[in-house]
């Protein structure tokens, strides 16, 4: 409760008013640039070969032959009740294909999170208590270098590195008997999201039923318990890579930022007096100096989510993740309208999030911050 008493909600409450004009700006922008683009939507599923009374019949069906400002408010209005219609290309509403691709990026984007805060905050910690010596010089490197190589290149290189030379040893010596079997956890998967025998099991299985739960449910749960468990260790399996190649580079940024903010903070006077107090050194970096260093980071953490719903799009396509980053750069290619939209209005909705989520946590971590 006392948590919640610092937030500033009457500022929370005017930022997300803001947002309204920002998320119709954005689509604005988006369907005028679309519109200027050449071709349309028919032109980029549509066999050459069929028929012209073919061609014209979807172009009638989606409203391609009515005029650009028609076509536009009629985006806004259904935009007004969520309602983003068919995508032209996949024949099937535009919220159930964001529905099934939103979930997976937003596993991956969470487990770049989960992962590259704690190590980009340890690792610039300790460059900061170690300044200048070596291992802060060979960090400071590393950082440098993973953060400004570019997340598809290095995506490439974890799938010829790790999963092809690293597999292909490891099978070689397991078969060999020189290492246990147990090893082939090494053998990493570098496309989809699920092994192909489980997709086709997956696609066989019928799924559960509230029925079947509610009547028996400690026998449906020892039924289904093993696909269940298959199913997402197959799932975090094939999240090693994607999230590896996200989240070096996020944590090389967050080090970055740690070890300079930290550097800063311990300068202080306030920091010489708690010294001066005869304060452990832990104590006086974890309760002290840590408060106030992180406040950069969550700016950085909060400018991460759309970051990462972004940089996942490249990622994704490397490494054939079915998410978000897939069905733009599919939707863009097909000039599929209603879909390019509706995955901007997410991702705009992520960045008004994103900047939220920091103003916020300021206000959390550093009671001295007021909004109203």
């Amino acid at each position: 409760m006392q948590l919640l008493k610092g937030i500033p909600w009457k500022y929370a409450g005017r930022k997300l008013l803001l947002a309204i004009p920002l998320v119709l700006g954005v689509v604005t922008l988006i369907f005028v640039l679309l519109e200027l683009a050449p071709g349309d939507a028919s032109t980029k599923f549509l066999n050459p070969d069929f028929p012209p009374e073919v061609k014209q019949m979807v172009i009638e069906k989606y409203g391609l032959d009515r005029p650009a400002w028609y076509r536009y408010f009629l985006m806004m209005k259904n935009l007004a009740v969520l309602d983003f219609g068919r995508s032209i290309t996949a024949e099937r509403p535009v919220w159930d294909l964001v529905a099934d691709a939103l979930p997976n990026t937003v596993i991956l984007s969470f487990v770049t999170l989960i992962v590259s805060y704690p190590l980009g905050i340890l690792l610039g910690t300790w460059q900061a208590i170690r300044q200048n010596k070596p291992d802060d010089t060979a960090i400071s490197v590393g950082s440098l270098l993973f953060y400004s190589m570019p997340s598809f290149w290095f995506a490439m290189m974890l799938q010829l590195f790790i999963s092809y030379y690293l597999s292909n040893w490891v099978s070689g010596q397991i078969e060999a008997g020189t290492l246990p079997g147990f090893m082939n956890v090494f053998d990493f998967d570098v496309s989809g999201m699920y092994s192909n025998d489980l997709l086709i099991a997956m696609s066989m299985d019928d799924p559960w039923t509230w029925g079947q739960i509610l009547s028996d449910p400690l026998g449906a749960w020892n039924e289904r318990f093993p696909w269940w468990l298959e199913r997402n260790l197959s799932m975090l399996h094939h999240l090693i890579l994607p999230g590896i190649a996200m989240g070096i580079a996020s944590s090389a940024g967050a080090a970055r930022y740690m070890r300079s903010s930290l550097l800063e903070v311990i300068r202080q006077d306030y920091i010489r007096t708690a010294r001066a107090k005869g304060l452990p050194e832990r104590v006086v970096i974890l309760k002290h100096a840590m408060r106030n260093a992180l406040l950069p980071i969550i700016t950085l953490f909060g400018l991460s989510i759309p970051y990462l719903f972004s940089g996942s799009v490249l990622v994704e396509v490397v490494f054939a993740w079915p998410g978000m980053g897939r069905l733009i750069i599919d939707s863009i290619f097909a000039q599929d309208t209603p879909t390019i939209v509706a995955c901007f209005f997410v991702s705009t909705l992520l960045v008004v999030t994103g900047n939220l989520i920091s103003d916020i946590s300021y206000a959390v971590v550093d009671p001295r911050i007021r909004y109203d």
